[in-house]
């Protein structure tokens, strides 16, 4: 497990004696944005697959156009962190807190992105990676008043010890937006309805929540570009 990780047990909401105190959070580095790129590790998800994913990650943080966005707000950067999940109560930060401010530290990013091991997780506890990114943001080592969580996933939530719903909502009452990504590589899921109506349903919420669809694994590239110019401006 990697020490940085939040404890498992914020699956159960952040214990107050964690969370920083106002005289220590005025004292972070303040950034535009707060993004947790929360990305399925899942069995569903093979080595090919799984190294796109990575992949179309890294070259979307390093497009030029990304890069502007990122750095034309107040602070002239954003904050980003890298979770993988699937298992029950599995969710583990890949990448911790890294500030993108300009081509160099993109660059950086996007090799600590395809450098990083993949984790070993299997089902689709997606309220678990929810849990975990928030607890994430809630200790993280900068400020700010965006806070997003980017789930990215093929299947439905399953076995969560703390079901998708319950997790998002409390992730909006912490005004954190949770969105999604939905690679549809089927036409429905095993409740009956297209993934992208299921994420609508039980795992996005707060302000501006959306969810983006690609179509097949081989999209995501293209829809990861898409969404992330969407949160970042």
């Amino acid at each position: 497990m990697d020490p940085n990780d939040p404890p498992r047990r914020a699956l159960l909401g952040l214990p107050a004696a964690l969370a920083p105190s106002l005289a220590t959070a005025q004292s972070m580095p303040e950034v535009d944005l707060l993004l947790v790129l929360a990305m399925d590790a899942s069995g569903s998800i093979d080595t090919e697959e799984f190294r796109l994913q990575r992949e179309g990650l890294a070259s979307a943080l390093t497009d030029p156009a990304i890069i502007q966005l990122a750095t034309a707000g107040r602070n002239r950067s954003i904050a980003l962190a890298l979770v993988e999940w699937g298992s029950p109560g599995g969710a583990m930060t890949a990448l911790n807190w890294m500030r993108l401010q300009d081509a160099d530290s993109a660059a950086t990013i996007a090799q600590a992105i395809r450098a990083a091991p993949r984790s070993l997780q299997s089902y689709n506890a997606i309220g678990d990676a929810i849990a975990h990114a928030t607890a994430l943001i809630q200790t993280a080592p900068f400020r700010s008043e965006d806070r997003v969580i980017d789930v990215a996933g093929d299947g439905p939530d399953l076995r969560s010890l703390l079901p998708a719903p319950q997790a998002r909502d409390r992730a909006v009452a912490r005004h954190i937006t949770v969105n999604a990504l939905a690679i549809e590589v089927s036409p429905v899921t095993r409740f009956g309805v297209p993934l992208s109506e299921h994420y609508e349903r039980d795992v996005i919420g707060g302000d501006g929540a959306f969810v983006m669809v690609a179509q097949t694994r081989a999209d995501f590239a293209r829809a990861i570009r898409a969404k992330l110019m969407r949160e970042i401006a």
